[in-house]
């Protein structure tokens, strides 16, 4: 397999975490979006939308969009279970995987849109829009730290990609967005250390 991504942008980050878990060999094949190389007609004959992650498949197919690749991996390499491994639990972990897609990762994505590195790339932002999803950001860094609380893990009492997801929200927001969550915060602290200490999770600098 072939894994085309980023450094350490999100969204290949959760793919790498994935492969990590389940022990699968792979190339990794760096896109340099700085230098628009994930405009190429090349790279947008592997994934139209110009976007990483893309995965080839040893039988030289590809898939993008980072949660259908962790699904793909699943299906192949059923263990150790992220996905669920009962009715309830695919639906628990598939909804907990979506309330931080949409409700978080999405005011981490405005603020960076609207950002200064976005700024400085000669792009238009809007600094009323980040104020809003910065405030939204922290907002559910308190709600997380109250549900985590009663569990060490985010959802299944276990390691779950909804964890995946979360890490990398966090550390994008942390790394990238100047959106740290307050030192108060301590089960949500808790739980990154306990997260990041992960043999599959590359802890980031």
């Amino acid at each position: 397999m072939k894994l085309y991504g980023y450094g350490t942008t999100p969204n290949p980050r959760k793919v790498k975490i994935v492969l990590a878990e389940k022990g699968i060999d792979y190339e990794m094949i760096e896109v340099d979006l700085y230098k628009g190389e994930h405009r190429s007609s090349e790279f947008i004959k592997m994934n139209p939308s110009g976007k990483v992650p893309v995965l080839e498949t040893d039988d030289g197919k590809y898939l993008t969009e980072s949660i259908a690749i962790c699904r793909y991996l699943e299906a192949l390499h059923p263990e150790p279970n992220l996905f669920g491994t009962d009715a309830y639990e695919l639906g628990l972990i598939e909804m907990r995987n979506r309330q931080i897609e949409t409700e978080l990762w999405s005011q981490i994505g405005t603020s960076w849109k609207n950002g200064p590195v976005v700024e400085k790339m000669g792009h238009r932002v809007v600094p009323e829009a980040k104020e809003i999803s910065d405030a939204n950001v922290y907002a559910y860094y308190e709600r997380l730290n109250a549900e985590l609380a009663e569990t060490e893990y985010l959802v299944a009492g276990r390691f779950t990609i909804a964890d995946v997801t979360l890490i990398t929200g966090v550390d994008f927001a942390i790394h990238n967005c100047a959106l740290n969550p307050a030192e108060s915060l301590e089960n949500l602290w808790r739980w990154h250390k306990l997260i990041t200490s992960r043999d599959s999770v590359d802890a980031l600098a």
